[in-house]
Formats: structure tokens, sequence, C-alpha cells
């Protein structure tokens, strides 16, 4: 048995078996690589370049045995058991295998490093047209946005889940500072699966999407996800997870670090560990954390008050969950903008959740943005608002509420609106589609006086949303500061049709006054004060009437009252609101504008024209 075995596997080297099948092996290796590489440049579809490789494992046994049945001869292939023992050429044919197969590992190997270490290439498909190459050229390779995940759950209540994981990716690669992340803001609408990924990523300003659905089923959790270049729309990984629900941080990181090894972003240490972190071991807690946000991305009072509640009941199960600190002050900072509670008493609640989630875990760009805002809005703090600002862009660069609310709050009411308009346009270019940070855009514009450009970015908002009424209403307030009183009132109006919010009432009746209507803001001033019976109406409103009666007295008054109630989202930019200037020579008016913004920390309007 022993000399038969010896005899067959030297029947097998006499033959070339083995030389053939490592032959083979590098020969198809670099037909695969070349139809992957080169298929594209011909815009061959990608089911040829799987044609290639499932062809070439099918015909490595047939290369086997043919090399053991026939023989290559000068007369021709023969059978092998045609061929005289004495006439074999087994051994000189063997040479020349190895000898090729030598010169095909080293050209494999050239391309290996090349595609290890060359340029990347991005190929355009359909068409190779200036557009679409400029298009390639023009956006980071390392970009990617995370589209809306499919709920794929027979529970149709566990929509929230799917949100909340495609939520946590995003936020992970988005403390990657190698990597632009695109906001869920500009992507919350689209399409799972878009039907035209190369327009998607030139609306949004990214070379890669990742796709994904989700199946929750008790504590079992099914994540499908697949990343492609929406550039050439061809897909780059996939992979199904099929977990445990206390496993899903795990999957999250993996999805994570998977996406940045393939867009090769480099990664320092404190970033390796903001993927791959955990924030609770409770399960419970962390679902209702998912629910309060998915509440809190609706943006509405009741939604926000309601996701106060989910946050709550998470840090009850979870009294160390530091994210869910964080939702709790993010909700409370931005309930007085939905006129649902009070600066005074929504403030404070939201700087101390903030300051706990920062004792918890001090890593949380969300809670450093959101502190920053309680102190500006409610303490009237710039320096230490400005030091919680950067510290939260530092850990998330991708952060565009960061900068959002940087450059439009605090930047802005000191006057620095060349830093504040810079850090507008990096929002925008991480969020593109969110219609509140394209109008806080416009805002900065408006505050630093370039009315013009103002109007245009409005315009640009309204294109995306005719409906959207903050639009509306800050474009009225530009073209009022502009003097184009007609114009203004028709967008105010447009924006009274839309929302019952009573700020759109103050700027209209200022408006209205001020064009000689003076009996319609009479009517409008008697309407918010029946109103702030019933719920929250800033004083600034109050004090924009009144300006638009001509009474400066009453403006000054209520202005003071703003300050009172640490109403800093109006009375925060005091140095700079255009509606404010029949007040800037009023001693009154100066010695309240230098309780909120110092003389020592302003700089003046006049240094940015």
């Amino acid at each position: 048995m022993r000399d038969r075995g010896y005899s067959f596997f030297a029947e097998l080297k006499r033959r070339n078996v083995y030389k053939v099948a490592v032959a083979y092996a590098v020969v198809a290796w670099l037909l695969v690589q070349v139809a992957t590489q080169v298929f594209p440049f011909f815009e061959i579809p990608n089911w040829a370049v799987r044609l290639v490789v499932l062809v070439s494992i099918a015909g490595f046994p047939v290369a086997l045995v043919f090399s053991w049945a026939f023989e290559i001869t000068p007369e021709g292939i023969v059978r092998e058991t045609d061929v005289e023992p004495g006439k074999s050429i087994t051994h000189h044919t063997g040479k020349k295998v190895v000898a090729i197969t030598i010169v095909l590992a080293i050209v494999a190997s050239g391309l290996l490093a090349f595609r290890l270490f060359g340029p990347k290439l991005v190929v355009p498909r359909h068409d190779a047209s200036p557009a679409r190459t400029e298009l390639a050229t023009a956006i980071p390779e390392k970009s990617i946005a995370v589209l809306p995940f499919d709920s794929l759950s027979e529970d149709k209540s566990n929509a929230y889940f799917a949100e909340g994981v495609q939520d946590e990716i995003l936020t992970r690669l988005a403390k990657v500072a190698d990597l632009k992340v695109i906001s869920r803001t500009s992507t919350q609408h689209l399409k799972s699966v878009p039907d035209d990924l190369p327009q998607i990523a030139k609306q949004l300003g990214v070379a890669h999407v990742l796709e994904g659905s989700v199946q929750k089923a008790n504590d079992q959790i099914r994540v499908n996800v697949q990343l492609i270049n929406a550039l050439t729309d061809t897909h780059l990984w996939a992979e199904t997870f099929d977990r445990k629900l206390t496993d899903i941080f795990a999957v999250e990181s993996e999805i994570a670090k998977t996406i940045t090894d393939t867009l090769q972003a480099k990664l320092s240490g404190s970033e390796q560990h903001a993927i791959a972190a955990r924030p609770t071991e409770n399960t419970e807690a962390h679902q209702l954390y998912l629910k309060g946000r998915f509440f809190w991305n609706k943006r509405t009072a009741n939604d926000l008050k309601k996701s106060i509640e989910y946050f709550e009941q998470a840090i009850a199960a979870d009294p160390n969950y530091a994210l869910a600190y964080a939702g709790i002050a993010d909700a409370y900072v931005w309930l007085p903008g939905y006129t649902a509670g009070t600066p005074r008493d929504c403030y404070p609640k939201a700087k101390a959740a903030a300051t706990k989630a920062l004792q918890l875990d001090d890593t949380l760009a969300e809670a450093h943005t959101t502190l920053a805002l309680a102190i500006w809005l409610y303490d009237f703090d710039a320096s230490e608002a400005i030091k919680e600002f950067q510290r939260a862009i530092e850990l998330n660069p991708n952060y565009a509420i960061a900068h959002q609310q940087y450059g439009n709050n605090t930047l802005s009411a000191l006057g620095r609106f060349d830093d504040a308009i810079a850090e507008g346009k990096r929002a925008v270019e991480l969020d593109p589609l969110s219609l509140v940070i394209n109008t806080d855009m416009g805002s900065d514009y408006y505050y630093a006086r370039r009315y013009d450009e103002a109007i245009a970015q409005l315009h640009k908002t309204l294109e995306m949303d005719p409906g959207f009424y903050i639009a509306h209403l800050v474009l009225g307030q530009i073209l009022d500061a502009k003097g184009a009183g007609d114009a203004a009132i028709v967008e105010c109006e447009k924006a009274r049709a839309l929302n019952d919010d009573p700020s759109v009432l103050g700027v209209l009746a200022r408006a209205l006054g001020l064009s000689g209507n003076r009996m319609e803001a009479e009517k409008i001033l008697e309407q918010l004060k029946k109103l702030s019976k019933e719920r929250y109406v800033s004083a600034y409103s109050f004090a924009l009437v009144y300006l638009g009666l001509g009474d400066k007295e009453e403006a000054l008054r209520w202005l003071e009252q703003s300050y009172q109630d640490r109403a800093g989202s109006d009375i925060g930019f005091i140095r700079v609101d255009p509606l404010l200037d029949p007040l800037r020579s009023e001693p009154r008016f100066e010695a309240l504008a230098e309780k909120i913004v110092p003389t020592a920390e302003f700089k003046s309007v006049t240094a940015s024209k």
C-alpha cells in the first residue's frame, strides 16, 4: 500500500500535475484581477466579472485532469498512454511550466503592488462626459452617506430600531476626522436603495453610500449592509450579520471599522476607541434610548416631549447611560424654539443634563454642543460656549449641528461674521439637504448685512421645500431690513399661512406698522397678548411689534424683559440684529447690549463689510 501510494504521487509529479495546478492558480488570479480592473473601464457589466471567476474555478479540475491524461509532444497533444516511455518529454515540459509560472508570478506581484500602493482610479459609468469626470475628481474619495435602513421586521413598531442602527453607524463613522460623513438629515428622505446613485452622490457630495436593512424578532437581529461606490455603482463590500440583540454594538462597530478600512481612512487611537465603544450593557435601556431619538428626530413640540419620556426611562434602566442624558439635554434646549417651554425653565435643564452626560462620558460631541448652546443662550458666556463648541468639533468633525450652532449663534452674535459664515458653509457641506441648516446659512449672511447673498441662500432653501415656513420668515426679516417692506409682508404672510408660530406675527407686525398699516399691526399685538396666556410667546416678538408702531420705550421694555427671561436665541443677537437698528442710539439699549455682549467681546459690524 505504501509503495502504491508513493508510486501514485510520484506519477503526479512526473506528469507535471503539481506544476500545472500552481500555474493555473496564478493565471486564474491574473485573469480575475484584469477583469475587475479593465471591465469597468469598457462599461462591461459586473456579471461578466463574476462569470470569469466562476469559469476560472470550474476550469481548475479540468486542467488537472488534462495534465494527468494528456502530454504535450512535438507532434501535438496526445493521450499519455499512447506515448512510449522512452519518448516522454514531461521533464522538459515541466521546466517550461515552471519558467512561465515564475514570469506570471512576477507580473502578478507587480499588479498586486500597484493595486495596494498605486493611485486609485475612479471610473465613470454610463458615459465619460466632462461633467461626470469632473464630479469624480471634485468629490473626496473618503466620503460616505449612510442611507435609511429598511425595517424588515414583521412588527412595524420596530421601525425605530432600524433608524437607530443607521444613526449609530453614522455616528461612529462621523467621529473619524479623515472621513467626510453626511448627516442623517440630508439622507432621511431618500430611498434605502435609490434609483440613481451617481445623482445622489452629486447631490450629497459623496463618493460612497452604505445601504442596509434591519430585521428584529424578540432578541434576534439580522443586519444586511452593502458599501457601494456611488460614482460607478460598484459594490465594494456586503455582509449579513445574524446576532443576538446584545451584540448590536459589536455589529455596528464591525461595520464602521470595515468601512474605514475599505476607504483607507486613517484612524487615531481615540477614533478606534470611539468606533468600538459600547454605550451601555443594558439592552432595554438601549432600545428606550433609540425610541427617544426616533421621536426627537421628528422635531415637533409633542415629539420632543415624548422623547424626554423615553430618555428618562432609559436612565431609569441604566443610570450611567451618558447618551440618554445627552438626549434629554438635546430635547430641552430645542423646546423653547417650538414654543413648548420657556427659556428660563428649559435651558437650565438642558445644561444640567448635558453636564451629567459629560461627567459620565466626556467624549460626546452632542453633549458638548448642547452644553455650549445652553451656556450661551442662558448665561451669555461667550468664552465658555466657544470652548465647548470647539471641543465638540474636535471630537466629531462631521457633526453638522456643532458647526451650524457655533457659527449661527455665538460667532454671529459676537460680530465674527467671516468665521460664522465659514462654519455655516461647513455645516451645509456636511448636511446639504437640511432645511434648517440652509436657512441658518442665510441668517449668517443676514447678520453680516450681506443681504443679497442672504436672499439668494433663502431662495435656494425654498427651492428644496417651498413649504418650509422658517425660510419664508427669515426671508421676510431680510427683505424688511433691506427696506423692501411690501415684499417682506408677502413672505411673512406665507409663513403665517404655513405655521402658527407666534414669532412670525412679531416680524409681520413690525413690517406692517412701518409700512403704514398701523391697524393691522395693532390687531396682531392683541392676538399675541391673547396667545401669551396659552403658550410661550417671546418678549422679543412684542418688542418688534412696538418698533413697528413707533413706540421705542415700550420696545426697550420688552427687550429688557427678554433678557430677564434669558431668551438668548432672541436677545443674544442684540449687537447685530438689523431689525433693532432704530434703538441703537438709545442709552438704555446700549446698557442692555453691554450686559449680553460686552463691547470688549464684540467685533464691529463694519469689520466684515
